[in-house]
């Protein structure tokens, strides 16, 4: 190991905040990126703090305008949350992503939808084999990958709440009596799968702080200057886009991150 690269102090008692990635375009999406993101800051006792897009204030609603704001909210966290959900991967989440991997920053990918995706196959990555996903999206360091079933997670809760109930099969007979009867077991099986992802991810994080970050003490701020560049942010200006990396870059090394 490059002798610049020091793996974190002890982190437990400090907070980090994390950029919560990942689709925001209907209803399941947004009410799942807030319930999740409250789980995790909850789980981890307030140590990772989310910051999700959604909840950001956005005073110019142009495109460019909320394309620099989601890009300067990622290289301004100190970890990174991906939802790497859908048949196709969320091309704007992916794009987050490698910006993320461009300043070294700490990344969890997180997916939650059973279908098989992408074009590892049976590959060797981890247990269980290739991501379902892209394999240009895999194999990047200072990254932890969450891979859940969520219908087989929703489904083994729902069972175990409506044995609870004891609620009968023969009371099952139709969807309107299966409602009446496991409404709260549902809702119980819900929460249930969210906590339990929420806790996988904390745990994501914990180890993903522990990886010692990968660009040389010498280069940091060189490329640091180029992220303040790279984007074409709308307004700053170079110097002052410069200036506020740098800070950047200056309070990610002060928490070891870096």
């Amino acid at each position: 190991m490059d002798q610049t690269q020091q793996l974190p102090s002890d982190t437990k008692t400090r907070s980090f905040t994390y950029y919560h990635a990942g689709p925001l375009f209907t209803l399941a999406d947004l009410h799942t990126n807030t319930l999740l993101a409250s789980a995790i800051n909850k789980i981890s006792k307030g140590k990772f703090v989310p910051v999700v897009p959604q909840d950001l204030e956005q005073r110019d609603t142009s495109p460019h305008s909320i394309r620099d704001q989601d890009i300067r909210s990622v290289l301004a966290c100190d970890l990174a949350l991906f939802t790497y959900d859908g048949a196709e991967l969320d091309s704007g989440t992916v794009v987050e992503y490698m910006i993320a991997k461009f300043a070294d920053i700490p990344t969890v990918i997180l997916r939650t939808d059973f279908r098989k995706a992408g074009d590892q196959g049976e590959a060797t990555y981890g247990e269980g084999g290739g991501d379902p996903w892209n394999l240009m999206s895999s194999f990047w360091p200072r990254t932890r990958r969450v891979v859940v079933d969520a219908m087989m997670g929703y489904k083994m809760g729902l069972a175990r709440a409506m044995e609870k109930k004891n609620v009968r099969d023969a009371e099952v007979e139709n969807v309107t009596t299966f409602a009446m009867g496991g409404g709260m077991a549902a809702m119980q099986a819900g929460e249930e799968l969210l906590s339990a992802t929420a806790e996988n991810v904390v745990a994501a994080m914990e180890e993903v702080l522990k990886s010692p970050g990968t660009i040389p003490k010498e280069s940091r701020e060189h490329i640091y200057r180029w992220l303040a560049l790279m984007p074409g942010f709308k307004t700053g200006g170079a110097d002052d886009n410069i200036e506020a990396m740098l800070d950047l870059l200056k309070g990610k090394e002060q928490k070891e991150l870096m």
